[in-house]
């Protein structure tokens, strides 16, 4: 779209919607007018392209100026405003969980579906996954592809930034005076790990894991069967994933590392007889790619296994920011905003 589109982004203040913006600069996506918007950040000022802007009310923001809206501040907020842009002939890229399992609303890591797009023909809502899920996905999908996944068990090691500001702030003040007691989430987080993402559900797992079910059939295959266990770190930023699957076919760890070296948006680091796997703290800050380490493979009463370590920025990288501005640039490729 040679004239720039017109963008709006709610939660502009808020930890991702702080990436989003960094991440469309990077990628010079080409903006004619912006739109900050949000509640109680009203009236604060933000930068984007070197140019300050007045957070607005989302409230009584006049969607129909904006061709493009990010929606970055929870089921909520995108439950109640959403569809009015959509309406006024938006398109809609929502990073909440509340559009994600309406069959109607495409589900969309560029890599893997981004093929739905093009399928597009009118404004509609977009469903960004969830951080966890993204990241696994990407380091899964290639693998699937040629040996089939057909069972999947993760156990997820997930920082505080998934949660917020306040999150961060938790920590941080529990890490100086271990006294502070905690707020934002069910136990002390300083020095502790927390098994629980989310609210538990009636079958006792919590609503994150079962997201990681849910989006992952939608996404990748409706015939993986995925067990996932969620856990909270007290890690500022990055999330970890411990990742086991069965192959239908065969597999070496050759063929792992070859497969994932040739992928894009992967980045293997994988030498344990010198200590090299990624970590979070050396590998996920403001970082685009998807690291795995640790790949072993093993047969298993005949069957074919895999483990995995997975790290990527889940702020910032495809966890969440990344991803939507990847459906952002396709949108544009596919001249879905003209």
């Amino acid at each position: 779209m040679s004239s720039g589109i017109n963008l709006a982004l709610v939660g502009a203040s808020g930890v991702v919607g702080d990436k989003i913006i960094s991440l469309l600069e990077k990628k010079n996506i080409n903006v004619s007018n912006f739109y900050p918007l949000g509640f109680s950040s009203v009236g604060r000022a933000v930068s984007f392209n070197n140019k300050s802007f007045i957070i607005e009310d989302l409230s009584i923001f006049d969607s129909s100026k904006a061709h493009l809206a990010i929606f970055s501040a929870g089921s909520k907020v995108a439950k109640e405003y959403a569809n009015d842009f959509v309406a006024n002939g938006c398109y809609v890229v929502d990073l909440s969980s509340e559009y994600r399992y309406d069959d109607q609303v495409p589900l969309i890591i560029p890599e893997i579906n981004g093929g739905l797009i093009r399928d597009i023909e009118k404004p509609s809502l977009i469903a960004n996954p969830n951080c966890s899920v993204s990241q696994m996905l990407i380091a899964i999908e290639p693998i699937h592809k040629k040996f089939q996944v057909d069972l999947l068990n993760v156990a997820t090691y997930q920082a505080v930034s998934g949660t917020g500001k306040d999150a961060v702030k938790e920590l941080n003040s529990q890490i100086e005076d271990f006294n502070v007691e905690p707020i934002v989430y069910p136990k002390k987080i300083a020095f502790n790990v927390i098994p629980q993402c989310d609210i538990f559900l009636d079958n006792d797992f919590t609503k994150e894991e079962m997201k990681v079910t849910w989006e992952t059939k939608k996404i990748l295959d409706p015939n993986i069967e995925v067990t996932a266990t969620c856990v909270r770190v007290p890690v500022i930023n990055g999330h970890s994933e411990a990742v086991f699957f069965r192959t239908k076919e065969p597999v070496s760890k050759n063929d792992i590392v070859d497969l994932l070296s040739d992928s894009p948006g992967i980045k293997v680091i994988d030498n344990p007889a010198d200590q090299k796997y990624p970590t979070p703290l050396e590998n996920a800050n403001d970082t685009e790619d998807v690291y795995v380490g640790r790949i072993r493979t093993q047969t298993i009463n005949g069957e074919s296994w895999v483990s995995m370590w997975i790290v990527a920025d889940n702020v910032y990288g495809k966890g969440a920011a990344l991803n939507a501005v990847q459906i952002i640039e396709m949108l544009i490729k596919e001249n879905k905003l003209c």
